[in-house]
């Protein structure tokens, strides 16, 4: 007679030897314990509900640390201005137009003066360029803010929170469209603009003391002519061929409308509508068929100079061919 009180031993029974495609269909939907891929229903739906409240509370935590961080910021004022900000307080120059944005390291300005298709091609550039400029108030449709423009002189300049002085572009003569911005004489014009910083404030060259030994000789002759006056109240702005060679190729030049930017479009502000001042610079006589290089230097006393990082100036070249 067998002892009841024996534990019955139990084996280990492998499972089916099933194949490939038997064991990835019975992967996907086992009928005999109900799980499809793995899980049953119960499990799918728990796991789910766990990574639905894991990424709430993970978008949520997220969201009210935007919130509080958006609630430091100002759209209109930076929180780190001048010195205390990446870009610095030293406001470099910018030069239109610029070649083509397929070649950004280009700053070649090259063109056939006889060739109208290459004429217009520069004049398009500069056109884009200056379509902000023309536009007027906004409830024809245009730009937001240009309603806030007003002309400014050295007696008059801007009044209230709003108002912004107006760039009268129209008014650079002979560098207008007109003219093709002078482009098919030979004597091309390019347009100047200082870098806008925030609430930066120039310090100015408005009188004969202390002018820098390396600003130019007929910057300094027009410094005195205009010192006391308002008008020596300027940015001043100064291109010159870089090395001696370029210095005999670039012939006369002429500033439109002045020779700087003028004291009262600073400091600017982000208020809506503002503009950046223009000079434009004609190239009278440029030689033809020769590759000029240029610099340009923007002139005021926290304005500090360094030609390989191109602080407070800019560099491009010019070539204008006949043929």
């Amino acid at each position: 007679m067998a002892d009841k009180t024996k534990v019955t031993e139990q084996y280990y029974a492998p499972p089916p030897d099933l194949g490939g495609w038997e064991s990835f269909r019975i992967f996907l939907w086992n009928s005999e314990t109900g799980q499809f891929l793995g899980r049953t229903g119960s499990s799918w739906a728990k796991i789910l509900l766990f990574y639905v409240i894991f990424y709430a509370c993970l978008v949520g935590f997220f969201a009210g640390l935007l919130a509080v961080f958006y609630q430091t910021l100002d759209m209109k004022v930076p929180k780190w201005q001048l010195d205390s900000s990446i870009i610095g307080s030293n406001p470099g120059l910018g030069f239109r137009p610029m070649p083509e944005t397929s070649n950004v390291e280009s700053t070649l300005i090259y063109y056939r003066a006889n060739d109208k298709g290459s004429v217009l091609k520069w004049a398009k550039v500069i056109d884009d360029f200056l379509h902000t400029y023309r536009r007027k108030g906004s409830g024809s449709g245009e730009v937001p803010g240009a309603e806030n423009r007003v002309a400014c002189s050295f007696n008059s300049g801007p009044l209230g929170d709003k108002q912004v002085c107006d760039v009268p572009v129209d008014d650079f003569s002979p560098c207008t469209p007109a003219n093709q911005y002078n482009y098919e004489q030979g004597a091309p014009c390019v347009f100047l603009k200082l870098n806008k910083i925030f609430n930066w404030k120039p310090k100015l060259y408005n009188t004969t003391d202390d002018l820098p030994g390396n600003m130019p000789e007929d910057l300094k002759q027009h410094i005195k002519s205009t010192s006391g006056k308002n008008e020596a109240n300027m940015v001043w702005v100064s291109c010159e061929g870089e090395n001696p060679a370029d210095v005999e190729n670039i012939g006369p030049i002429q500033y439109i409308p002045r020779r700087g930017f003028p004291a009262y479009y600073y400091p600017f502000t982000n208020k809506d509508g503002y503009l950046s001042p223009l000079v434009a610079v004609l190239f009278e006589k440029p030689r033809t068929g020769v590759l000029i290089n240029i610099e340009c230097k923007a002139w005021a006393k926290n304005i500090f100079y360094d030609r390989y990082e191109r602080r407070g100036s800019v560099h491009f070249e010019l070539m204008v061919d006949r043929g």
